[in-house]
């Protein structure tokens, strides 16, 4: 009788006695190894599987809270001339505004170089002629995370604006109805009607024939757009007459107060003068 070879390679002559047993033993390590080599890669195609459904479960739910987070503060209000500007909580969850610091800054495309506008840190800006073109921002600080809020585009100017100013600046003075707000920062007890004379030379207030202030265009004077003052500040302006005597004034409506800041800008400018606000650049212009 002729006895085959096995395929694996093992003398069947040493099948018998000890070395019978020894070559049983060897078979079954082999198998072992081999069902312990399946075995493993099952699982660890397993475990890749599991790790994988894993991660995309992860991703789902992370996209599913990224779409139902609210935002923490947007911008709200009309981005224009005239109007104003209001920083509003995203809903109820988020922190009150008085927890956070604000800055304002405007420029003169998104993502361009931010200039600082001086003394806007309240949650209400109302835009003044200078921003008519230009980006506004708002940063939000919450203890140490920011959140910076963008206009969708550059403030738009007010409607009709430009050809109520052009009619008014063929006269010689200017006259505008207001009522005294602040006087160097504090609160002004009357509110009585004042009139305040925008000229080709000189800025006056006076109540009736009595000159409250007065003053030619030179350096150490500012106008600008009243910085904060809730809903109202559309209306209000900011007027330093010289160092140490400032007021804020309300004018009748919008477009007297821009009106005014225009003229007057326009004026001092033909003056040699460039008005402007706090820390404003004169690069801006009238």
């Amino acid at each position: 009788m002729v006895v085959m070879a096995p395929s694996n390679g093992i003398n069947m002559s040493e099948i018998g006695g000890s070395k019978g047993m020894v070559f049983h033993q060897k078979m079954m390590n082999q198998e072992f190894q081999t069902a312990n080599g399946m075995l493993l890669s099952s699982c660890s195609t397993k475990l890749v599987s599991f790790e994988l459904e894993d991660y995309l479960d992860i991703l789902a739910v992370s996209k599913r809270i990224e779409e139902n987070t609210p935002t923490l503060y947007e911008l709200d209000g009309f981005e224009a001339l005239g109007s104003y500007l209001q920083i509003q909580p995203g809903s109820d969850r988020v922190p009150e505004l008085s927890m956070c610091s604000i800055q304002w800054y405007r420029s003169t495309s998104e993502g361009g170089k931010r200039e600082l506008i001086s003394g806007a840190t309240k949650s209400v800006y109302a835009p003044e002629p200078f921003d008519v073109g230009r980006v506004l921002q708002a940063d939000v600080i919450l203890f140490d995370e920011q959140i910076t809020l963008t206009t969708t585009g550059p403030i738009d100017p007010a409607a009709g604006l430009g050809n109520y100013v052009e009619a008014l600046v063929q006269r010689h003075d200017i006259e505008f109805n207001v009522i005294i707000a602040q006087m160097n920062g504090i609160d002004y007890p009357s509110q009585s009607i004042h009139v305040l004379h925008v000229g080709k030379m000189r800025m006056k207030l006076r109540k009736g024939n009595t000159t409250v202030a007065k003053e030619y265009y030179s350096t150490s004077m500012q106008l600008c757009g009243v910085r904060g003052g809730g809903n109202a500040a559309a209306q209000a302006s900011f007027w330093q007459v010289k160092l140490g005597l400032s007021f804020v004034l309300a004018f009748e409506s919008q477009r007297e107060r821009n009106a005014a800041i225009m003229l007057a800008r326009r004026f001092a400018y033909d003056c040699n003068i460039m008005l402007a606000g706090p820390d404003d650049r004169a690069s801006l212009g009238a």
